[in-house]
Formats: C-alpha cells, structure tokens, sequence
C-alpha cells in the first residue's frame, strides 16, 4: 500500500521535528489565538453594554440586554463562523490553502477593528453595526478552522502530527486568557482614572461616559495579533500534498519541500498521474464512494463536533450568568460599570488558568501516545460526570460556603473539554479524508460545530432562565432553570460517548494510508476481504 507513495511525502512523514514545523504552528496558531479572543471576549462585555444602551432611569437595577439582543450580540459571530467554515473549506480545495489563507486573516483584522467602531449613539444603531460586523469576523474566523488544521497536518510528519495540529488548536486556550487579562487591564485603567460609585449609591453617576470605551478598545485588540502574522502567512509555501495530489504538479511539491525541508527531492511527475488518475482518487463528496469509503467518518466527526460545542459554548458564553447565580460575582446594583467588567474577566480569567489552558497542552502532550479516540472518549466521560455532580446538588454548591468546591468542578468541566473533544474533534477530520476534499470535509465537521454552539448560545440563554420571576433576567420567558439545563448539558455530553465509536483513530498512519489515496484496487480488495475489524474505521481502546 505504500509502496506507490510519493517521495516528497513520505519526506514530510518522516522528517525530524525541525524549526519550520514550529513556525507553521506560530503562524497557523496566531489565527486560533485570534479566534478565540475575538469569540470570547463578548462576554466580558455584554453586561456593560447592557449598562450602557438599555439601563432606564428609576430602575432598582442596572440594564442588561433584552433576550432577542443578547441572543443576537452572542450568536451572530457564531453564525458567520459556519457560514465560513463551509465556504472556505470548500475554497481551500478549490484554489489551494495558501491562496485563500490569506484572505481569511485580512477579514478578521478588518472586522474585530470595525466591531470596535460600530457607529450611532442609540441602542439600535450600535448594536446593529456591532452584530453586522462581528457576522463577518465570524466569516473570517470559520475559514481559519479548515485552513489551519489541514495546512498543519499536510506539514506536519507521521509520529507527532497529532501534537502539531493540537498545538494550533491550543493558542485558543491562550486567546481565551488574553481576552480576559485585556479586559481586566483596560477596565482597571478606566476604573482608576473615571472612579464612580456602585449602582445603588448613585444610578447616574456609577456609568461614566467613557465606559463606552472600554468595550470598543477590548474588542479592537483582536486585530493586533492578526496583523502580526499576516505577512508570514503571505510567505508559507503551499503544502505539498496540495500540490502534487490536488494541482498535480510534482515538480513544485517537490521545490516547496526541498527549501522547507533542507533536502534534495526528486520531482516524481509519471507517480503522481498514475495516483491521482485511479478511479478510487476521483470521486466527489456526493458520490456513493464517498459514502462508502468515509461516510460514517463524516457522520461521526459532524456529530461529535455538533455535540461537544453545545455544551463546551453554552457554559464558555454564559460564564458569567453561572457565577451569578451561585453568588461568586455580587449583584449588578453593587459594582459600577467598569467594575463589573473587571470582575467578570477577573473570574473568566481564573477558570481560564486552572482548567482551559492546562487541558489543551496535555492533549498536545499525549495525544500521540494515548490516541484520539481514547482522549476523546475520557473527555466526553469527564465532562458527563462532572456536569452531573455540578447539577444534581446544584444547591448545595449555590451556597457561600460552597462556591469554591462549585469552580474547581466548573474548571475540571473545560480541563477535559480541552483534554478530551474540544481538541480531538478539530484534529481528527484534518487526518482521515483525502487531499482534495480535506479541506471541505474539516468545514463541514467545524460547521457542525458550530451549529451545536448556536444551539447552545440561544438555548442556554433561554433554558436557564428560573421559574421563579424574581430570580429571571428582565424580559426573559421561564425556563428550566440552572440545575436543569446542567443536567441537560450532561446527558449531550453523553450522547458524545456514543457517537466517538465512529471515528477512527488515526494515531501513527500517514495521511495517504488513512484516506486510501495510495492503495490500488488490488490492496482495497484484500482489506474488505479481511472485514471491518481491520479497516481503517477500527477504533482501539
């Protein structure tokens, strides 16, 4: 089977971990740093814009956002990132990766410095060109999934191909945290230079006029790491498998890799047309091949993705309405507006540290050693676990002497989120579909994805409304209720066991043997003759 293989990539399958590939992870990393800041830092100021667009005069209590706008501010950047993810997936497999990565950057740059301008000094005019521009840097932000992942694992080689494109996916973490330290750093400054007493002191004089700075300044950031790094993206090389299975053109292959790699590679132009020219390397998504060869793949990277971002986004976005509601942030009325700020980053931040951070380099650490599909399985076990124990007693752990217990739970919930699904989810679909449809099947799991975490932005937000109307956020329906919703988050989490058993575990295998781009009708044959047990879908544990 991979007697046919081509030499530039079993160069690349081979090659020593060499500077080039931590170059590709910078580079390639910077956008999910980007990402991540920019999905995750709406909720560190939503409730100032609450504050400062819908507060009403007399109100015992500050402003927050009525339910349709909140759902809109939390859930628009969301929908563009599908819409992306889809578009430049298919993109990416149409002209190339380099050709389009470039344009996903330059959107994202422009959108999170547009979404810091939105214009209009009434509620409607702000938040409608604040929702019209984070669409498009969620446009921008899909079309990094598919991109980075699939240039990461056509560079990376055979042994730690894992450990790279989790690497990319771990800058999330980072993005996460950075989202919170600048928001705790700019609301801090703002505090300091604009003191205002809390709410219930004086209503008027807690928001001072230059707080509608500080949520324009915590968004426009996210621009500044994408700028950095759009040059050197300008720069890479496109990947070879790109270029001789894809653009079949064996002699540039080999050229791009001889540079990066610092080796002489022999253009093997006659090979490459008799791979790319077997019928097996010719069929479209929508062909009955496709479903044969890898449609439960796709059906298990889709629904994994789909179930693990309703609960990983629902409890990321809503961080703050949970540690509300078990008494960690004071009420509203008792902090003035930047303070309230500085007090939702500060928590987001600590959770940051403890659980989501960690939990992505361990699966950097292990993932090539413990496999996808076992990291994936605990995950999504430890999650299902630790989301019943937070809501069964949910009560108990509402209570003041409680509320430490409830956060080092919280935390072990995104530890292995990150140390589980979060990570394999992304990884896997960039490894087990061939070349020219990687790209597109990788958007179309992302996208998934990200439909899960519409579910559960507008779900959530409804879902853990209390029943009791003193408790509810203004305007906002019944709803089941916080300990409910846990419990529902876990049984989704359950569900996302199940679903695991149709990925295979791609751990230790060239890209060429798990897609079957490199075997013959010969080889093929003898693999179904042996049965499924031993096919590419097998699933060790």
């Amino acid at each position: 089977m991979a007697g046919g293989q081509l030499g530039v990539l079993n160069a690349l399958d081979g090659a020593k971990t060499q500077w080039y590939h931590f170059t590709a992870i910078i580079i390639a990393g910077m956008g999910f740093f980007t990402d991540a800041y920019d999905l995750f830092s709406i909720p560190n100021v939503t409730k100032l814009l609450g504050r400062i667009y819908y507060t009403h005069p007399g109100n015992p209590k500050p402003g927050t956002l009525p339910p349709n706008v909140s759902a809109a501010v939390n859930g628009v950047a969301l929908c563009g990132t599908l819409a992306g993810q889809l578009f430049f997936g298919w993109l990416g497999d149409k002209l190339g990766r380099k050709k389009v990565y470039g344009i996903t950057l330059a959107l994202m740059v422009f959108s999170s410095l547009a979404s810091g301008l939105s214009f209009g000094h009434t509620a409607n005019g702000v938040i409608s060109t604040l929702c019209f521009f984070r669409f498009w840097l969620g446009f921008g932000i899909g079309g990094d999934y598919p991109l980075s992942a699939t240039i990461m694992s056509e560079y990376a080689n055979k042994k730690t191909r894992g450990a790279f494109i989790a690497s990319v996916f771990a800058m999330q973490g980072f993005g996460i945290l950075a989202g919170a330290v600048v928001s705790i750093v700019v609301a801090t400054a703002f505090d300091h230079a604009y003191s205002a007493p809390s709410y219930e002191v004086n209503p008027e004089a807690s928001l001072v006029p230059q707080a509608d700075y500080v949520w324009r300044i915590i968004l426009m950031f996210g621009a500044v790491p994408a700028a950095l790094t759009y040059y050197w993206r300008m720069k890479m090389p496109e990947t070879a498998r790109y270029t001789a299975l894809v653009a079949k053109n064996a002699k540039q292959a080999a050229q791009d890799m001889s540079k990066v790699l610092q080796v002489e590679i022999q253009a093997e132009q006659e090979k490459v047309d008799i791979i790319v020219e077997r019928e097996d390397n010719n069929f479209g998504l929508f062909s009955k091949e496709f479903v044969r060869k890898h449609g439960l793949h796709l059906l298990g990277t889709t629904t994994t993705w789909f179930l693990l971002d309703i609960a990983y986004y629902s409890s990321n976005l809503f961080q703050k309405d949970i540690y509300s509601n078990i008494g960690w942030l004071p009420p509203a009325k008792e902090m003035n507006a930047i303070q309230e700020v500085f007090k939702v980053a500060r928590a987001t931040a600590l959770i940051a540290l403890c659980g989501t951070v960690p939990g992505y380099w361990f699966t950097v650490a292990f993932i090539d050693h413990l496999g996808r599909f076992f990291i994936q399985l605990m995950g999504f076990f430890f999650m299902t676990v630790f989301m019943f124990a937070l809501a069964i007693p949910y009560h108990h752990w509402a209570t003041k002497e409680h509320r430490i217990g409830f956060l080092v739970m919280y935390a072990f919930t995104f530890f292995f989120a990150n140390f589980g699904p979060n990570s394999t989810t992304f990884v896997v679909p960039a490894e087990i579909f061939p070349a020219r449809l990687r790209s597109t099947c990788h958007g179309i799991s992302a996208a998934a994805g990200k439909a899960g975490a519409i579910v559960g932005a507008f779900g959530f937000l409804y879902a853990s409304q209390d029943k009791d109307p003193a408790k509810r956020d203004a305007g906002y329906p019944a709803g089941i209720g916080m300990k409910d919703t846990l419990i529902l988050l876990a049984v989704v989490n359950c569900l996302g066991m199940f679903f695991t058993f149709l990925v295979p575990e791609s751990k230790g295998k060239s890209l060429e043997e798990l897609s079957g781009e490199n075997e013959d009708e010969g080889d093929e044959h003898e693999q179904q003759q042996q049965g499924a047990s031993t096919s590419v879908r097998t699933v060790p544990v």
